[in-house]
């Protein structure tokens, strides 16, 4: 199973994985590790990353970036009008009120919602993180900005979901001008607009670690025009002052909510790329009144932490136990209608910083469905336009069959990944028991208040509020309930009672006992919950933009397999042409030369003419076509180079096996446990194989070197094989063990038997092989010629 965290951003992206080694960030196929945020789109395929960016300006209309912060929001949005005049692509309204994004692809005019271009990005980044891993691509953790609201959290993952993509949890990532000199409006020009962005952005990294005047030269910029500027560290932060002067009001604001004091903070650590400017560390710097650490790669940092999440969510990784506690960025509330006319509820469910995920249960007092409403508390402070997250409508609500209304308990919950929901509703109906249940009623409920929690993370991250029709709601927090207003009347309990109540009880004893009264059972019975969200896609048009996900995939596939087989012709073309008039020119004749030099100009000649845009299958014949011609010779050139090596280690294959057969002739004591039926047939062996390489070494100098050759290497190698398996296991064999003497002592010491010192002598043979004479085989027209009689 794998584990990923993705740091999807604006502009680029960052995957991070864990491996039994730790964390790592990985690279993509160009082996840079920062991902572009760009998808294009051809007329024939999709290209994402790195390869999308190289042809922003060339293909600007339908080339897409920065399309992030058009999560969750509706067409007709302020942000959005703002943002439609800077891009170079063209933005239209949805059918449902969203961003759609219109570009041209497959040579047909197509529109795409945010969520389908965000899918794509993520298909990159899939792809790159299965290529690393070599296995498939599932579990994961994505990083969203900490201010990001429910309606675009739930765009993300709808995202997520399109190109198949299990979200464990969605992470908040916080865990110039020429128009005087030159007469040139760059606005007036997207692609020149795109060039200058380019420029600006080199140079601003360049300004991070100089600040000496830079130089920014742009040619053919515009009207055949090329412009040039210079601009120091000093001047940019000039132009930035006001914006730079912003930085100090998250930060004040950052210790308001804390509670907390400059001295308090003992260490500031900064990530994100926008932390290398100089200028923004140095005011967050002379803010806390101390330097700032930078021990995390700042554009990294986030990446890896989504993958750390993601490690601990899965249950394939080990990992040392961390607590992980997320923040509520925005107080939620709900608002409700009372029973009564003209009158409603409302409460703050979740405050602003309140640790997440949590969960909280509300109690109501109902006779009939009811409607909930959450939003935001403080819209002017949330960077989006509707303030309202959803709706939602409590069904099958009914009154006791006594005409009592009915308590009604709904669990509110803000999710791993930091959106608002009501998870569950159920509602506690009285039901009178039978004689015989109440013994087991009463059992069950006794081992329910005193059962343990199974969950004590969910138990410790849950609270319990009590709502009622007509008042405010009472909530519980630690085993404490602090009302918002006088509590609402509540049955009786046992707690409750006074003791003149008891007493009283003592004086009824001498009056007749009263009517028995009923037991009654207790049910929760669950109740369906109607949502209605700011921001959700259907069913059906999310099935519809997985299945064209799927569809783009597939033809994205295709469309590399046709380029790889054509570019794999062009490349068979330039490397054969080459080797043609080099290494392959002996092993050709003279008129194949000419007319396969010939075939090669004319083939790439096809290539750029009426062959630059033809079906997969076209090229795979054109490859075949040329490889019919061409392996043969490049057979002939591998073999004239292989072959007199592996003719200069049989031939000391055949010394080395005839030496030892002359030595056991010759009665070498070394061989004297060998059986003379044995060795002959090693020396049959020996004679057989030097007799067929003679044979074969005169018929391959016969042959010209473009001619193909007598024999393969591959059959060489198969002759030593074949004579070392009849061969070795004779002249290896092990000598059998003579046991020595015992040892005689002597008056004057230890004296050691003449036969004994014999038999060592004669024992201490050499385990080295024979001496060779470094003869070899210079070429292949030489002969082995051997008396082994």
């Amino acid at each position: 199973m794998s584990v990923v965290g993705l740091d999807v951003g604006s502009q680029s992206c960052y995957i991070a994985v864990a491996r039994a080694g730790g964390i790592e960030t990985i690279a993509n196929e160009f082996s840079d590790r920062c991902t572009p945020s760009v998808i294009s789109f051809g007329s024939k395929n999709r290209t994402i990353g790195v390869a999308a960016k190289n042809q922003q300006i060339t293909h600007a209309n339908n080339t897409v970036s920065n399309f992030k912060r058009f999560h969750g929001r509706a067409f007709n949005d302020p942000f959005i009008q703002k943002e439609k005049e800077n891009l170079s692509y063209d933005l239209v309204p949805m059918k449902n009120g969203g961003v759609g994004i219109k570009v041209m692809y497959m040579d047909e005019e197509h529109l795409f919602s945010v969520e389908q271009i965000t899918a794509m990005l993520l298909t990159k980044l899939k792809e790159t993180a299965e290529n690393n891993l070599k296995k498939p691509v599932t579990d994961c953790v994505i990083s969203v900005p900490s201010f990001f609201t429910d309606a675009e959290r739930r765009s993300v993952l709808d995202a997520a979901q399109i190109v198949g993509l299990n979200c464990l949890r969605l992470m908040n990532d916080m865990t110039a001008e020429f128009k005087t000199k030159y007469k040139l409006d760059a606005k007036s020009k997207i692609r020149a607009l795109l060039r200058l962005y380019q420029e600006c952005e080199k140079l601003k990294k360049l300004m991070s670690s100089n600040s000496t005047d830079l130089p920014l030269n742009i040619e053919c910029f515009m009207n055949d025009k090329d412009v040039s500027g210079k601009m120091n560290r000093a001047q940019f932060e000039e132009l930035c002052a006001e914006l730079l002067q912003k930085i100090e009001v998250p930060l004040y604001s950052l210790l308001e909510q804390t509670q907390l004091k400059v001295e308090d903070v003992s260490a500031v650590e900064v990530v994100g790329g926008t932390t290398r400017i100089p200028a923004v560390k140095e005011k967050i710097a002379k803010f806390f009144g101390k330097d700032t650490s930078t021990t995390l790669n700042a554009d990294e940092a986030v990446a890896r932490g989504c993958a750390l999440q993601c490690a601990i969510l899965s249950p394939a990784f080990k990992v040392r136990e961390f607590s992980v506690t997320d923040a509520v960025p925005f107080p939620i509330s709900l608002v409700w209608s009372h029973d009564s006319e003209d009158a409603e509820g409302v409460h703050e469910v979740f405050s602003r910083n309140h640790a997440a995920p949590f969960s909280k249960v509300l109690t109501f007092l109902r006779s009939g469905p009811f409607e909930l409403e959450a939003f935001y508390s403080d819209p002017q402070g949330v960077p989006y336009p509707e303030a309202k997250i959803g709706r939602f409508i409590v069904q099958n609500v009914s009154a006791q069959k006594d005409g009592e209304k009915s308590r009604v308990k709904v669990k509110v919950r803000v999710n791993t990944h930091g959106i608002f929901t009501i998870s569950t509703a159920s509602m506690v109906e009285k039901i009178p028991a039978e004689e015989n249940e109440v013994s087991s009623v009463e059992a069950d409920m006794e081992c329910q208040n005193q059962r343990p929690s199974e969950n004590p993370d969910a138990e410790k991250n849950s609270q319990q509020d009590n709502s009622e029709a007509g008042t405010q709601p009472q909530v519980q927090t630690g085993g404490r309930q602090t009302s918002q207003s006088p509590p609402s009347p509540e049955l009786p309990s046992e707690e409750n009672k006074t003791p003149d109540a008891d007493k009283a009880n003592e004086k009824k004893v001498d009056q007749p006992p009263e009517a028995k009264k009923p037991k009654i059972k207790v049910v929760n019975v669950e109740l369906p919950i109607e949502a209605n969200l700011v921001w959700q896609l259907g069913k059906d048009l999310l099935n519809m933009y997985i299945e064209t996900e799927g569809k783009m995939i597939m033809q994205d596939k295709l469309e590399k397999e046709r380029n790889d087989a054509k570019n794999a012709v062009e490349e068979y073309v330039y490397e054969v042409r080459d080797k043609l008039c080099g290494p392959y020119e002996k092993f050709i004749c003279e008129q194949d030369h000419q007319n396969f030099l010939r075939l090669l100009t004319e083939t790439e000649n096809w290539l750029y003419e009426e062959g630059e845009d033809q079906a997969k299958q076209t090229y795979v014949d054109k490859l075949e076509e040329l490889m019919k011609i061409g392996t043969p010779i490049k057979v002939r050139f591998q073999e004239a180079e292989e072959r007199p090596k592996i003719f200069e280690e049989l031939g000391q294959r055949l010394q080395h096996y005839a030496k030892m057969a002359a030595d056991f002739r010759n009665n070498d004591e070394k061989y004297n446990h060998i059986d003379e039926s044995e060795m002959k047939k090693v020396e049959k062996s020996v004679n057989e194989v030097m007799e067929w390489m003679n044979n074969i070494m005169n018929a391959q100098a016969k042959k010209s070197l473009d001619q193909d050759p007598v024999v393969r290497a591959q059959e060489i190698r198969a002759k030593i094989k074949e004579l070392n398996n009849t061969c070795e296991p004779v002249v290896t064999q092990p000598k059998p063990k003579i046991e020595s003497p015992k040892l005689e002592r002597t008056p004057n010491g230890p004296s050691t038997d003449k036969k004994e010192e014999d038999l060592e002598g004669k024992n201490n043979f050499s385990a080295e092989p024979p001496h060779q004479n470094g003869e070899c085989y210079p070429n292949e027209k030489s002969s082995i010629n051997m008396d082994l009689d």
